[in-house]
């Protein structure tokens, strides 16, 4: 079962060409259900079936796994049988029909706007490691980029001069996003620093010897960064869904935010309408006409 597991692994690195963060969660997620049918006594996949599945669905949702990360694990489980039937390895799929556990959506944490203006417009010591870590901070913010995709950002796939990123996202998927001005600024202060240290491949966020900054350096570098200067916990996709709930309250252009995101599906996306309700309601009561205040009211 492990060589199975193995070379289905092998297939999304060579062949689908799975980002390392993807390939990490599919190994986690296929790791327990392996582990599963280790303790069940399950010498083949093709022995483990929809009740055997759903046991351990529901022991996972007991033992405090959400609802989203049951149906990633069912995702993955579903992507491991549609490999093993195409190899004839398998005949059935026991995740077919099965749905995970529903659990209350948890709205995203942003920072408001003030916040984010904190943290990003304090002092920047001109050296190496505070160039490089304004430049992630500011791109983060200006493009919403996803943590994988700005540690596999190359300098070529920037283009400072037109002010866009070259952005491969989930599945592979490329979009072109803008680079605001301060970002481009930080970037620039960066780029002379990067390339003194010959980078050893085209990656545009490196250490001091040259090498490709992992996704953990970036998020040690983000929540240090948080706690100096906000005094906070501070996480790469908090600035990701802070791009994205600021452009929504400005544009109210939700399927422009779906398209700068990548988010496939817009339900995904809507989840930021709800953030700033307040901010509705404000506009709501300026500009219905059945909402207005007369100009004799008093509040």
């Amino acid at each position: 079962m492990q060589a199975d597991l193995d070379a289905f692994l092998d297939h999304l690195r060579s062949e689908r060409q799975v980002s390392q963060h993807t390939l990490d969660g599919y190994r986690r997620d296929l790791g327990k259900v392996l582990a599963y049918c280790e303790r069940e006594g399950l010498a083949a996949w093709s022995a483990l079936d929809a009740a055997r599945l759903r046991r351990l669905i529901a022991k996972l949702h007991l033992q405090g796994l959400s609802g989203p990360s049951l149906a990633r694990l069912l995702s993955a489980v579903r992507g491991f049988y549609r490999y093993l039937l195409r190899e004839g390895r398998c005949q059935h799929d026991p995740a077919a029909g099965l749905s995970p556990p529903k659990s209350e959506r948890r709205l995203p944490r942003t920072l408001d706007a003030d916040r984010t203006q904190q943290l990003l417009d304090g002092a920047v010591e001109d050296d190496f490691i505070a160039r490089r870590d304004q430049a992630i901070l500011e791109l983060f913010y200006s493009s919403g980029l996803r943590l994988s995709e700005l540690v596999g950002l190359d300098l070529e796939r920037l283009d400072l001069a037109a002010g866009l990123v070259r952005v491969h996202g989930k599945g592979n998927k490329v979009r072109d996003l803008p680079i605001g001005r301060k970002a481009r600024e930080a970037l620039e202060a960066w780029l002379p620093l990067r390339a003194l240290t010959r980078p050893a491949d085209g990656a545009l966020f490196v250490g001091r010897q040259g090498r490709r900054l992992g996704p953990r350096a970036v998020q040690l570098r983000v929540r240090q960064a948080g706690v100096r200067e906000l005094g906070q916990h501070l996480h790469p996709h908090m600035l990701r869904h802070s791009f994205a709930s600021h452009l929504l309250e400005s544009s109210q252009d939700l399927r422009a935010v779906q398209e700068l995101l990548g988010h496939a599906d817009i339900a995904t996306t809507q989840i930021y309408t709800h953030l700033d309700f307040q901010h509705l309601a404000a506009v709501y009561d300026q500009a219905h006409p059945r909402a207005r205040r007369r100009k004799d009211e008093t509040p």
